[in-house]
């Protein structure tokens, strides 16, 4: 019973410490390193168009790595921008055509961006927060994986294209999401960015006027500078 009660008390520190608010004082500067993990699809993705069916567009996974600086204006508003480094695109899911099978059907897309957003602060510690996002493209890739049968051999192809030439450079989205605070200096948060420009210079097959949309969870921890 007494190793209950401990158990008991240790838990409920850890909640009190986790509730209570790291939200610092108007006036200051802080830094925050931020890793994300999420989701993330082009819009206007097309099929890929098959003699029997066609492949859908799908969910690729998504990262992110982030160090970033806030102003605390006052305790309902901050200012908050940085670096970012985002890995996102999209997918398409595996399929088999002419007796070849599909698989890891990937178009991948590296950013360099800079957020500005600005922080609402709700409650202590919890703020809603939007902005704009610019990002600057460092790479991108169409993957997939072919595999066969032939002669009794099972032969895989794996094939990576760049398309960089074909994607405009500079890409606009605007991030809406959530974040907490807790005593610790913890950051948890939760962010969708929602793509303004085209991924695409011109339009061509798979790819029609093309935006980013990303779904990240992130988490970090800030001090004061």
């Amino acid at each position: 019973m007494k190793k209950m009660k401990k158990i008991v008390m240790m838990c409920a520190l850890l909640v009190t410490s986790l509730s209570a608010s790291a939200q610092y004082d108007p006036g200051t500067w802080s830094m925050q390193v931020k890793l994300g993990f999420g989701a993330s699809k082009l819009t206007n993705m097309e099929k890929i168009p098959l003699s029997e069916s066609n492949a859908d567009t799908q969910f690729k996974a998504a990262s992110m790595l982030a160090v970033d600086f806030q102003y605390q204006a006052t305790n309902w508003f901050g200012i908050q921008s940085g670096i970012n480094f985002w890995r996102q695109g999209s997918a398409w899911e595996n399929f088999v055509e002419d007796n070849v099978k599909y698989e890891d059907n990937k178009f991948k897309l590296t950013y360099l961006a800079v957020p500005v957003l600005a922080k609402f602060y709700v409650a202590k510690g919890l703020a809603l927060n939007t902005g704009v996002q610019l990002g600057y493209l460092l790479n991108a890739d169409v993957e997939m994986t072919a595999k066969a049968k032939v002669d009794d051999y099972k032969v895989t192809d794996i094939t990576s294209i760049n398309v960089e030439k074909d994607c405009n450079d500079f890409d606009v989205s605007i991030p809406v999401g959530i974040s907490y605070e807790t005593s610790s200096d913890w950051v948890f948060g939760a962010q969708y960015n929602i793509g303004l420009t085209k991924v695409n210079k011109e339009s061509y097959e798979g790819v029609k006027d093309s935006k980013n949309g990303v779904f990240m969870f992130t988490v970090g921890w800030k001090f004061k500078l």
